[in-house]
């Protein structure tokens, strides 16, 4: 099979350092993508996602690449059966998504004039990956409401 990726690019209108911050601070990042991790951000250290109430906890989900403020890298989330409760994915859809193996998110950050480059590229995925389509879907919106965050101190409203 061959591996397929998802790449999306917004421009914010904020510095490089600010977007860094958003992607890095609990107190911002539980605003724009209801999900905070807990982790030194040392290149190799562990993560750990906090998401709908569970902490996900998984010596995998690492650190990859922590370039204050161009270039932040990890592998994704593991999805759990209390993930799964939490956030009301079926059991088929959850089964789908834990057989798959670890993705990993990369976002890179460039100044681009008055505004900031931002893409997200998530790669690793097998052709009809669950987990591509749930972050096709979700990336937009997570960096989206990042964009609103950011540039007005609101983060979009979901639900």
């Amino acid at each position: 099979m061959s591996a397929e990726s998802f790449t999306y690019t917004i421009y914010v209108r904020a510095t490089p350092e600010r977007i860094w911050q958003a992607l890095t601070d609990p107190s911002l990042t539980s605003q724009f993508w209801f999900l905070t991790h807990s982790t030194d951000w040392a290149v190799g250290s562990t993560m750990t996602w906090h998401v709908a109430g569970v902490d996900i906890v998984d010596a995998e989900q690492v650190v990859l690449l922590f370039d204050k403020p161009h270039r932040l890298s990890f592998t994704w989330q593991t999805f759990t059966p209390e993930f799964g409760e939490a956030v009301g994915d079926s059991t088929e859809l959850l089964a789908a998504l834990a057989s798959e193996k670890r993705s990993t998110a990369t976002f890179d950050i460039e100044p681009a004039g008055a505004q900031t480059k931002l893409t997200i590229t998530h790669t690793g995925f097998e052709a009809g990956s669950a987990v591509l389509a749930g972050v096709t879907d979700g990336w937009p919106i997570v960096l989206s409401s990042l964009k609103s965050l950011l540039e007005t101190g609101d983060a979009l409203a979901f639900g």
